[in-house]
């Protein structure tokens, strides 16, 4: 999810959320776990956010965008409605130029609506409520994040690729860039990629060191493929 234009704005959002702008209604349930493993694969390749490990620069930092209003007293349950608000009613065009957030057709698509083996959700709006109960409750906390193995490319590649990228092996079905099952990149292109950037691609030279760049390049380019 390129952007969830929260950072600089968290106490404005809270107000339209709670005031009843948007449709989508006030609501605090959700599962954090299955919330987790949704924004790692579908968000966290464009968001930072450390208690998932995820170090993506094409969006916000979540933790950044939180942590101010954290401190200022704004409660989880806000976030969480900031959250669902901006998922479910993305700004898709923004003023400034950059990318604005795709629709939750594309981000989260309904099994009904998808062919073959897609990604896709039974439940877009739970979905949806279930990625805002796990950001909202961690995002800004202050949580140090665990770096994926070195030798672990899969790990690596879900946690920063995943929602930019088709690669069946990882279960991932980004648009954002290439299919790299259609493009089998050789090892060479992928740490050149990864480490330098191209295009909407940054750099992970300054969040993922030689190794890790290393392990998730073999893993890409010996995986990639029908």
């Amino acid at each position: 999810m390129r952007h969830l234009l929260l950072a600089g704005a968290a106490c404005a959002a809270a107000v339209a959320v709670l005031a009843g702008c948007g449709s989508g209604g006030y609501s605090n349930a959700g599962s954090q776990s299955a919330g987790k493993q949704l924004f790692t694969q579908r968000c966290g390749s464009c968001h930072a956010l450390a208690d998932a490990g995820t170090v993506g620069a094409i969006g916000p930092n979540l933790d950044d965008a939180f942590a101010q209003a954290r401190a200022d007293g704004m409660t989880t349950d806000t976030f969480i409605q900031i959250v669902r608000e901006q998922i479910l009613f993305p700004i898709t065009e923004t003023s400034t130029g950059s990318p604005g957030m795709p629709p939750p057709d594309e981000t989260l698509p309904e099994c009904d609506d998808v062919e073959g083996d897609a990604f896709c959700v039974e439940d877009q709006k739970q979905a949806a409520q279930d990625i805002a109960a796990y950001v909202g409750s961690v995002a800004g906390t202050g949580v140090t994040p665990t770096p994926p193995s070195a030798t672990d490319g899969k790990s690596i590649f879900t946690a920063n690729c995943a929602a930019c990228h088709t690669l069946a092996d990882a279960g991932t079905t980004g648009t954002v860039g290439p299919n790299l099952d259609d493009s089998k990149p050789s090892k060479e292109l992928v740490v050149d990629r990864v480490t330098n950037g191209r295009g909407q691609m940054p750099s992970f030279e300054d969040s993922l060191d030689p190794s890790q760049i290393a392990a998730v390049a073999d893993y890409v380019s010996t995986t990639a493929g029908p």
